[in-house]
């Protein structure tokens, strides 16, 4: 059986911008790396230093210019203290002033290097530490500039540099041998920043993205919260206003008509009377009260409710169910804000790109149920396939560059869509993780017409009504 529902009023824009709007706001002015950890990394680096200067110096007996060492050790000390003293230490850096710090600390080291052998002293190796803390925190920009720096200073002490400290200063390493370890370092430095970054970023993206998947759910349950209690204020305010509206009466009837007091009772009767027509309007529009979250619907009018914001004009929604073995008629499913929120999230989609029509299918088993959304635009981009899901997936095509929605939908031949800004691809990775978190699993494919079809299943024990 079927049922067509006619296209309705046209979606707000401002609604239909939801993942946009959902988009957590990076500040840029707020860091990643917390100024406290890196003095304390920063002292760790001038113990090491001076202790290992006075070892080789007192301890070995090895000869070094150890008054321009410890002067570049006790550069790194002052560099620690003053910001010790003039900042607060739980502050956080923003990215230049890390940068600035990092770039400090890898200069510090490489001129000690420089005075104690350069390349051929094995603590050269932690000319990688900067670069690796900065790709894992710090801006693409910054760590750019940092990892130039490093191969600057890498490439300047394969050649310049004073002796290594040795017994007899008779310590000299081939030429080619130097060679290649400066080939090497230099292709750490690039490779580390380059995977680590890599790492961290899609890290990073995850993280903000499922920041999104939080804000939504947050906003659907923050709707529903004032539902409810609109519903509960109707309810508990309809007693003591029927008490008001009665002793009015009474008073309107017992006063004479010549009375002061008769007009102060009518204008509190009438006032009385308002008030009940707005509590019995609120009850009377159960979308907006607790019904919206405390209670059930059936499938196919849940899938209705839920594209209700999103609907064209332009496009019909056609709804079909099917039943697959034993009750007949449509499922109940709770109208829980993950729900709601991640079907919407799928209609919106299917309905800005289609050109006339979008179906959804309700099937149905003692199982499970499935809705699938299907629309007749040209479907999903192949090259994308295989990674729908992922956050920000739409927002970056061929060679990474980043599109807006007009120029996404010209790039792959869909329609253009009403969203405002930027499409950052947070829609579908938000629908996809809401109904995941219901139960559910979602797949993602194109139809035989090549249209874009989504197929969320989910198992009947998942969509049990909740308790309360």
């Amino acid at each position: 059986m079927s049922e067509v529902f006619a296209p309705q009023k046209a979606a707000d824009p401002a609604e239909a911008d939801t993942p946009a709007r959902l988009r957590p706001t990076r500040r840029p002015g707020r860091g990643r790396v917390r100024l406290r950890t890196l003095l304390a990394i920063r002292w760790v680096a001038v113990a090491g230093q001076a202790a290992s200067l006075a070892i080789v110096d007192f301890v070995l007996g090895y000869p070094i210019p150890l008054l321009p060492a410890a002067l570049a050790v006790a550069a790194l000390a002052v560099a620690t203290l003053v910001p010790q003293v003039r900042r607060k230490s739980n502050a956080r850096l923003n990215d230049r002033d890390s940068a600035l710090y990092f770039a400090f600390d890898m200069v510090q080291l490489s001129v000690l290097l420089f005075l104690t052998g350069g390349l051929h002293n094995p603590f050269s190796l932690l000319l990688l530490a900067p670069v690796t803390v900065s790709a894992a925190a710090l801006s693409f920009r910054s760590t750019l500039g940092l990892t130039a720096l490093a191969i600057t200073c890498i490439n300047t002490l394969g050649i310049f540099h004073y002796p290594l400290p040795w017994p007899d200063g008779s310590f000299d390493l081939p030429p080619v041998f130097v060679f290649g370890l400066t080939i090497a370092l230099v292709l750490a430095v690039v490779f580390i920043s380059v995977y680590v970054f890599k790492v961290a970023e899609e890290s990073r993206r995850v993280a903000d993205a499922l920041m999104a998947v939080q804000s939504a759910l947050d906003r659907e349950q923050r709707i529903s919260s004032v539902g409810a209690l609109a519903a509960a204020a109707a309810h508990e305010l309809g007693s003591p206003l029927g008490t008001i509206s009665l002793i009015a009466k009474e008073l309107t009837r017992d006063l004479p008509t010549d009375s002061p007091y008769r007009g102060d009772a009518e204008l509190l009767l009438s006032q009385a009377n308002r008030c009940r027509d707005i509590l019995a309007e609120i009850a009377a529009r159960p979308e907006q009260s607790s019904q919206g979250h405390f209670h059930v619907l059936a499938a196919p009018l849940l899938v209705e409710v839920a594209a209700e914001p999103f609907r064209r004009p332009s496009v019909a929604l056609r709804i079909e169910t099917r039943s697959e073995g034993g009750e007949q008629e449509p499922p109940i499913m709770p109208r829980r804000p993950e729900i709601m929120h991640g079907l919407g999230n799928l209609l919106q989609n299917a309905i800005e790109f289609a050109r006339e029509e979008v179906q959804v299918l309700i099937t149905w088993s003692r199982h499970e149920l499935s809705i699938t959304i299907t629309d007749d635009g040209v479907g999903f981009p192949p090259d994308l396939l295989d990674r729908l899901g992922d956050p920000y997936v739409s927002a970056t095509l061929g060679r990474g560059s980043k599109l807006g929605a007009r120029q996404l939908a010209a790039a792959t031949g869909r329609a253009p869509t009403a969203r405002k800004g930027d499409h950052m691809g947070l829609g579908i990775f938000i629908a996809q993780n809401l109904l995941e978190r219901s139960g559910g699993s979602v797949q993602f494919g194109n139809n035989e017409f090549g249209g874009a079809e989504v197929k969320v299943i989910w198992p009947r024990s998942a969509l049990k009504p909740d308790v309360n």
